[in-house]
């Protein structure tokens, strides 16, 4: 039987979401993305990240063109 990994590094998370490393930094300081500390080390819980998309809030200022823009409403 295989250990799934119940955390993402943020290198992980930004190849997952597809913007860089800094831009995932960026949105856990800012709590737009849930993170956990242990040590030096920064994680993000794969269960609050797989919420966090099925939200579709696009948290990090990514536009999907086939949504209309919040400030457009």
């Amino acid at each position: 039987m295989e250990i799934q990994r119940m955390t993402l590094t943020v290198e992980e998370v930004a190849t997952i979401l597809g913007v860089g490393r800094n831009k995932v930094y960026e949105a856990a300081h800012s709590g737009e993305i849930p993170t956990i500390r242990i040590g030096k080390r920064l994680l993000v819980p794969r269960a609050a990240l797989k919420r966090l998309l099925a939200v579709g809030d696009q948290p990090l200022g990514v536009n999907d063109p086939a949504q209309p823009d919040k400030a457009s409403r």
